[in-house]
């Protein structure tokens, strides 16, 4: 079944091309079901390409899904087109009276700040605190999840010797949990990345669980709460130029960045770069949908 979500979204129209169902609210409201409630924090600096992105993969289950975005009413956005937010996003005050199936909190470009730094942290902190109780499932993503991984856990996030960027193969660490059901043993996905989370303090807390790293042992997907919190470090919900559209900006900035590892054809980023993570994007996020779905109370005002 279809996401729902606002006809006149910019999103709409781009999914309604590529065959992704999405419905009205009214059509919505003719279906005697239980919408799934999801919540997305979009932090991104490409906030309409993320929604697509984010979106176009919640609309490939059967289940439908009842949409709402969520802004930082402390952070004053320069990477939407002017009333974008206030048409379609909700302020994290007005979002937190509500209780969600799921929550999504994306990455943000503040990677290389010190957490307490960031404009909106504070209003970031009390989400990550009201989810706990009153979501049942919530994805954290790049720099969302280094986040959410300090405010619970205390793990601190560490600078790189250079930005992890580019295509890479990831492991399972436990190929039986509900998540990666279906998964091959060794999946592809993009990485974006100046910092980690440091996986020394990871394996020392007991309630985190490392199920997916990088050759080079980074983290990539840490569970918690038995995949009520879910932490990935990278960008499965990229789409084929987001890789190439971060290299040509760093470029023409002359910032120092390296051609994305494994993304160009024999390397040559004059050639159109090859989408090699798409299956394992929507099959690890369908399989969030089912968990959610299976696991979260009928009535959602019971979850704790």
């Amino acid at each position: 079944m279809p996401i729902k979500i606002p006809r006149s979204l910019p999103a709409y129209d781009a999914l309604t091309k590529e065959n992704v169902f999405v419905m009205t609210e009214s059509r919505a409201r003719s279906q005697d079901i239980r919408p799934i409630k999801i919540a997305i924090a979009n932090l991104m600096p490409t906030m309409l390409d993320t929604e697509t992105q984010l979106l176009r993969l919640l609309g490939n289950s059967p289940l439908q899904v009842d949409i709402t975005l969520l802004r930082m009413g402390s952070h004053q956005s320069r990477n939407a087109p002017p009333g974008h937010l206030e048409r379609f996003y909700v302020s994290s005050k007005k979002a937190m009276r509500e209780k969600f199936d799921g929550l999504i909190i994306t990455g943000a470009p503040v990677e290389t700040l010190d957490f307490e730094q960031v404009d909106y942290w504070q209003e970031l902190s009390g989400v990550l605190e009201y989810s706990k109780k009153n979501v049942y499932s919530t994805m954290h993503i790049c720099w969302g999840a280094q986040a959410g991984l300090y405010r619970h856990y205390g793990v601190p996030k560490i600078m790189l010797p250079h930005k992890l960027f580019g295509v890479f193969a990831h492991n399972i660490a436990q190929p039986h949990t509900p998540l990666f059901r279906g998964f091959d043993d060794i999946f592809l996905a993009p990485q974006s990345r100046y910092t980690e989370s440091s996986r020394t303090v990871i394996n020392a807390v007991s309630s985190l669980a490392v199920q997916s790293s990088t050759p080079c042992g980074s983290p990539f997907i840490i569970t918690a709460r038995n995949g009520r919190e879910i932490y990935v470090t990278g960008h499965l919900e990229y789409d084929v130029n987001t890789l190439h559209n971060e290299y040509q900006r760093d470029s023409e900035k002359k910032l120092p960045i390296n051609i994305p590892s494994n993304y160009y054809p024999n390397n040559d980023p004059t050639q159109p770069p090859v989408v090699r993570w798409r299956a394992h994007a929507h099959l690890f996020f369908l399989n969030w949908l089912n968990l959610v779905y299976q696991e979260s109370p009928y009535n959602i005002a019971e979850i704790e």
